[in-house]
């Protein structure tokens, strides 16, 4: 059995993580804690925590071919909201858990994404249209 613990971080695609992480910090005044290129996942994102312990993470393509690119592609050359990552107590117990209520998966084991996360996947045909992340951190 797993808890969700809260929402993580939201992910927007983007064309520009420049251009779009200055309006989250000039406009909104949320503080940019870095860029991280994450190679496997062909994006480099910039996370902007938010008071209440969530965060913004901003997703820009660094190839053609990544799952942003073909985002922005399939959103007419803008970008929005990609993902909604759910922060859970113990990944594993997560994925075993959901595996066996027949819930369709796109990352049948956790594997590393960007600011040290654990985290996995659910495919959108299982969550009605929504791209799901689950997380562990620490």
């Amino acid at each position: 059995m797993f808890k969700i613990l809260g929402v993580d971080h939201i992910g927007i695609a983007v064309k520009d993580l420049k251009e779009v992480g200055a309006f989250w910090s000039e406009a909104l005044g949320l503080e940019s804690t870095g860029e991280e290129t994450v190679a496997d996942q062909k994006v480099t994102t910039g996370f902007f925590p938010t008071p209440n312990g969530s965060e913004i993470e901003l997703l820009a393509a660094t190839e053609p071919d990544s799952p942003i690119a073909k985002f922005i592609e399939k959103n007419g050359g803008r970008g929005g909201i990609q993902h909604i990552a759910l922060r859970v107590d113990n990944l594993e117990a997560a994925l075993a858990d959901l595996t066996a209520k027949g819930v369709q998966l796109i990352d049948k084991k956790p594997r590393r994404g960007a600011g040290g996360a654990d985290i996995a996947f659910l495919h959108p045909k299982a969550t009605h249209g929504v791209l799901l992340e689950l997380c562990q951190r620490g």
